[in-house]
Formats: structure tokens, C-alpha cells, sequence
């Protein structure tokens, strides 16, 4: 997977995860934000869609490709464990930071695999699967930032997202806003306070 690797200085590694559009580039500053000191793996989705880079296909606005989300999830998964060996990084303390598409994968990696993170920061995700198994999630920290009016995402979605985390163990914190599918500096600030007061 194409990627970016920043070295740092203590043993957590963020995983950057960007939305529909973006690439390893853009959500570099907020890494920073979060945790100057962490190493960085930001990695580009493997799907086009009109030309726009994404974790996974999908059917329509909100309407996921499920055999594709499973397959990329996967191949997700398979990709941090490599990247660790290659770079060195402690498998066991990666969190992810996701933005929308990369939030949801990331919701979807939570909602697979048991070991897969060791925490994650999901801006605007969405319930990923509704049929799933859940593995135990005992004790993983996760913050969520929804919105109170997000066209994309509403706000049961986002409740709905938090209580399948809890029901499988996780520790969740959701912070509301009122920008409709924005990422703005206030959910920043929210989620970078939660990260350093957690981690």
C-alpha cells in the first residue's frame, strides 16, 4: 500500500487513515497535533473512485461494498503487520486516526480483529457491519467525533457505532459538534485532549 513512515520518539505509532480524496498527505498535521512524538504510518487507500482515493468501494452514498470492505480490511491488517516489521514499530501500540472513509475502516478493523489496534480516533464514522461477530474489545480506548447534523452520518448512526463498541468491551468517548460532516479545529483539539489524557 503506498505510504508515508515518520520515525519518532516513543513507542506508539499513529495510523493515519484518510476520507474519500485524500492521501498520505492530509491528515499529516494532525498527527502532530495528537502526538508530536509517535511514530507515523499514513497510508493511501487502494480503491478509485472518479479519480479519489478510498479504503473500500462502495455501492452509493452510505451504501457500503461489504465483500470489498472485507477484502481491504483485511489486506489492511496484513499491511500494518509488514509495515511494523519493516519499520520496527511495536504491533501492539498502534491507534488509528481516521477521517470518514478511513474512519470507517477503522471502525471495521475494531469491529475484526481483537488485536488489530490499540486505540483509535474516528472522525464521522459510521457503523461499518451489522452482521458482525465481534471480537473482545476489553479495555480498547476509542473516541468518536460525530456530528449533531452530519448529512452523511447522523447522529443514531453515530450512537449506534458507540454502543456495538461497548457491547464488545471497548471504551468509548463521543464528542458532539455541530458542522455537518466537517472535521473542524474544535473536534481536534477534543480528540487530541482525549488521546493525551488516555494515552
Amino acid at each position: 500500500m503506498q505510504h508515508l513512515y515518520k520515525q519518532g520518539t516513543n513507542d506508539y505509532t499513529i495510523l493515519l487513515l484518510h476520507g474519500t480524496g485524500g492521501d498520505e498527505n492530509s491528515l499529516l498535521q494532525l498527527a502532530s497535533l495528537v502526538d508530536e512524538q509517535a511514530n507515523v504510518l499514513s497510508v493511501r487507500g487502494n480503491v478509485l473512485e472518479n479519480g479519489m482515493p478510498r479504503f473500500f468501494k462502495r455501492l452509493a452514498e452510505g451504501v457500503f461494498d461489504f465483500e470489498d470492505l472485507a477484502l481491504r480490511t483485511e489486506e489492511l491488517y496484513a499491511f500494518i503487520g509488514e509495515a511494523s516489521e519493516r519499520y520496527a514499530f511495536d504491533r501492539t501500540k498502534v491507534i488509528a486516526l481516521g477521517y470518514s472513509n478511513g474512519a470507517n475502516i477503522a471502525a471495521n478493523l475494531l469491529f475484526t480483529y481483537a488485536d488489530a489496534l490499540a486505540g483509535a480516533v474516528l472522525h464521522h464514522p459510521m457503523v461499518p457491519r451489522r452482521d458482525a461477530d465481534m471480537p473482545n474489545l476489553q479495555n480498547v480506548p476509542v473516541f468518536i467525533g460525530a456530528g449533531t447534523n452530519d448529512p452523511l452520518c447522523t447522529k443514531e448512526e453515530s450512537e449506534e457505532l458507540a454502543e456495538r463498541l461497548i457491547a464488545a468491551g471497548a471504551q468509548v468517548d463521543t464528542s458532539w459538534f455541530h458542522f455537518g460532516h466537517q472535521l473542524t479545529m474544535d473536534e481536534v483539539q477534543a480528540a487530541t485532549a482525549w488521546y493525551q489524557k488516555t494515552f
